[in-house]
């Protein structure tokens, strides 16, 4: 009887530790990204769920929600956070403001479910200029499909077209120009983020791009 009233005992022990857990644990790792994203920006809001709260220890979360003001980030930067999302099963992440330390996108948003992965953007004609350094002119994107993206400017009075488009699940442009058109560039590449695809269409005073890949 004794065996059995410990057993119960340790038991409920057990379960209130769970429960203190549960109602603790996701606050505590919310509080903890908050502090860590606001070294950089203007946090929002932050809020994380996990079940049971205990999978937050390895750093393993259900759904993870960020709403940020304005956030800076350089490329390196985001692709450790991207890195970060794996355990995440869902993610959904938003900066008005957005300053990669190349160009500014407005409205920025990120979406993860799984290992799929979402994002929009909105980018001005007047960020994209000052990002060019004025070396290309009137550059806009005119044709979007199959998931590449054709952008047309003009450089040294010469007007030409080049192609943004995934490559091996990096993201690569090059020019559409004859015998210079086998020069490519690589924009952006992470080992743990394919690529899938990328458009763009018209918004008011500039662009609106939108992309997709996986983590692998």
């Amino acid at each position: 009887m004794r065996r059995i009233r410990a057993l119960a005992i340790g038991v409920a022990a057990i379960l209130a530790l769970f429960a203190i857990a549960q109602l603790v644990l996701p606050g505590i790792a919310a509080q903890n990204l908050r502090d860590r994203l606001a070294k950089s920006g203007q946090v929002l809001h932050v809020s994380v769920s996990a079940f049971p709260a205990i999978e937050l220890l390895w750093h393993q979360a259900d759904s993870v929600v960020v709403r940020m003001g304005r956030y800076h980030s350089g490329p390196s930067h985001l692709s450790s956070l991207l890195d970060e999302t794996t355990d995440t099963g869902s993610l959904d992440a938003s900066a008005s403001e957005l300053d990669t330390g190349l160009i500014t996108l407005r409205d920025a948003t990120l979406r993860k479910r799984g290992d799929e992965l979402t994002g929009s953007a909105r980018v001005t004609q007047a960020d994209l200029s000052s990002a060019l350094g004025g070396s290309i002119q009137g550059l806009q994107p005119v044709a979007s499909g199959n998931g590449a993206l054709v952008f047309r400017g003009t450089v040294l009075g010469i007007t030409a077209d080049a192609t943004l488009r995934p490559q091996n699940g990096a993201l690569v442009i090059s020019p559409d120009v004859p015998l210079i058109n086998l020069l490519t560039l690589t924009v952006f590449k992470d080992p743990h983020v394919y690529i899938e695809g990328v458009g763009a269409s018209a918004a008011p005073g500039g662009f609106a791009f939108q992309g997709r890949a996986r983590l692998r």
